[in-house]
C-alpha cells in the first residue's frame, strides 16, 4: 500500500495480482475470470469479512463479490472476478468487522448452554434490526425483520428464537448484504482488460525499405509498397 496510506481495524495486506506494487496493471482478457486474494485479519475475537470491488473504466462498480477464507486459520481470502469489457480497470479489497456472523458463532454455544439467554438473543435482536436497515426492501428486509422480532418474542422457547435467526433464508439475505462495520479498503490496483486475441495472436514483422518489389536494379520500399505485401502475410495466417 501507498506509504500514505492509513491502515484501518482490519488491515489488508498482500492484494494480489499486483505488479510492480501496483506502478503497472496485471492484465486479463475480456470474459477472463481471475482470483484475487489478500491477507487480512481482525483484533481480538473479532469477526471478519471480506468482498473485492471491480470497477470499470466508467469507475462504476461491478456486482456485490464476497471473498472466503482460502484455508482456515490462514488469514488469506480470495475470490474470483470477471471484467466484461476492454479498457483500464481497477480493483480493491474491503475489509470488515461481521458482527452479525460473531453474534451467531456466540449464540449457538451460549443459548443451548443456558448462558445469559436473555442477553444474547436481545443483542442478537438488536443487531439484526440494524442489519436490516442496509437490506433492501426487495432484498429481504422484511425477512431480516422478522428474525430480529422472533429474538424478542419472550412468548417462544429460547431454542425457537435462536433458530428463527438461524434460518437459512436468513443467511442468504444477510450474505449478499452483510452489516459491515469498520470497513477498511486497499488501494485500487490498476487492471488492463484487452480483447480476447491477446491470449493468442500471432504477429509479423517486416521493414517497408525492403518491400519495393523490385531487386534487379534494387529499388528503396515506401510504405505505399509494403501495403500491398499485407494481403500475402495474411495467407500465411498472421492474425494481429
Amino acid at each position: 500500500m501507498d506509504a500514505h496510506t492509513e491502515t484501518g481495524r482490519i488491515p489488508v495486506m498482500d492484494v494480489r495480482p499486483v505488479v510492480a506494487c501496483g506502478r503497472r496493471p496485471a492484465k486479463a482478457v475480456v470474459g477472463e475470470t481471475f482470483q484475487v486474494t489478500a491477507t487480512l485479519f481482525g483484533e481480538g475475537h473479532t469477526t471478519v469479512g471480506a468482498n473485492v470491488v471491480l470497477r470499470g473504466p466508467d469507475g462504476r462498480p461491478g456486482p456485490w463479490t464476497p471473498m472466503r477464507e482460502l484455508a482456515a486459520g490462514t488469514d488469506r481470502w480470495g475470490a474470483h472476478v470477471t471484467p466484461s469489457g476492454t479498457g483500464r480497470w481497477t480493483y480493491t479489497v474491503e475489509a470488515w468487522s461481521d458482527p452479525v456472523t460473531g453474534w451467531r458463532r456466540s449464540a449457538e454455544i451460549k443459548v443451548p448452554a443456558g448462558i445469559d439467554v436473555g442477553l444474547v438473543l436481545e443483542e442478537g435482536s438488536a443487531l439484526h434490526e440494524r442489519a436490516a436497515a442496509g437490506v433492501p426492501e426487495a432484498a429481504g428486509r422484511d425477512t431480516v425483520l422478522a428474525a430480529s422480532a422472533a429474538l424478542r418474542d419472550d412468548s417462544l422457547p429460547p431454542a425457537d428464537r435462536l433458530a428463527a435467526a438461524l434460518a437459512p433464508e436468513v443467511t442468504a439475505v444477510l450474505a449478499g448484504c452483510p452489516l459491515r462495520e469498520l470497513v477498511t479498503s486497499s488501494e485500487a490496483l490498476p487492471l488492463l482488460v484487452e480483447r480476447e486475441r491477446a491470449l493468442f495472436g500471432s504477429w509479423y514483422e517486416f521493414f517497408p525499405r525492403s518491400e519495393s518489389g523490385q531487386v534487379d536494379p534494387p529499388v528503396h520500399g515506401t510504405l505505399r509498397s509494403a501495403a500491398g505485401r499485407l494481403p500475402a502475410i495474411a495467407r500465411m495466417g498472421f492474425d494481429v
